[in-house]
């Protein structure tokens, strides 16, 4: 697995969404018991906490220990340095297995052994992720310009799989009917700008031509954004469920 958020994970609390209260309440609904949970992947336990709220047992594990130290301690929340496809968890922990705008990384076929394997039967894994945001017409395209013509050949390969909505991802288990998600949050400016410098590939970029593609966008940015403090910013919802 690669690890390319290690150097921005003081941005990457500040800065990145969260996921909708109703996606947690539809997992409640399907999955056959609250005693544990496995979040992987659980960068600064953002999911691993709304776990916590209703399972007595949380692990949370990432490969990244400056994503890790950002997390904010709970009692019933565990966090440790491990691998999505090999962990020391015994065979049959787990009721739920969630990995959040992470799996794209994994190896996925070692994965899904380590879930059918940590998994109860009638257990629920749940690949989470949102794509590309919205705010305006305006906006979006200067974004899109960002994402697309400026940083388009330094993402990398596996975003591809959130582009495609994880829908393209080897998934191993029959369909499982969803409902749809999206997700909204009021920013600032500043926090949209702190949020674009949170993507691999603009570390990608700058590591390359020594210096940064969202001050190349800003000032189109800002006129777009208009005289607003704060506008409302959307995410769509990915979201695949397997059941063993």
């Amino acid at each position: 697995m690669k690890d390319v958020f290690s150097e921005q994970s003081g941005d990457y609390v500040k800065f990145r969404p969260h996921y909708p209260d109703e996606l947690f309440q539809f997992l409640l609904s399907i999955v056959p018991g609250t005693e544990s949970a496995w979040d992987c992947g659980t960068g600064n336990g953002q999911v691993a906490e709304k776990l916590a709220a209703d399972f007595k047992r949380v692990e949370a594990t990432d490969i990244s220990r400056q994503q890790l130290d950002k997390a904010r301690p709970r009692p019933n929340i565990r966090y440790t340095l491990q691998p999505a496809e090999k962990t020391d968890f015994p065979d049959g922990s787990f009721d739920l297995v969630t990995v959040a705008q992470a799996i794209h990384w994994f190896d996925f076929e070692a994965f899904y052994r380590e879930v059918g394997r940590t998994l109860k039967p009638g257990g629920i894994l749940a690949v989470i992720g949102y794509g590309l945001l919205h705010i305006t017409p305006e906006i979006d395209a200067v974004i899109s310009r960002l994402y697309v013509d400026l940083l388009g050949q330094y993402w990398d390969r596996e975003r591809k799989y959130v582009d495609e909505n994880y829908m393209t991802i080897p998934f191993p288990y029959p369909a499982f009917p969803t409902p749809y998600f999206a997700h909204t949050e009021t920013w600032s400016w500043g926090h949209l700008a702190g949020y674009l410098s949170t993507w691999s590939a603009v570390q990608h970029y700058m590591k390359a031509e020594q210096h940064d593609p969202v001050a190349l966008i800003s000032a189109d940015l800002k006129a777009a954004w208009g005289e607003p403090a704060e506008r409302e910013v959307h995410f769509p919802i990915l979201l695949r469920i397997g059941k063993v």
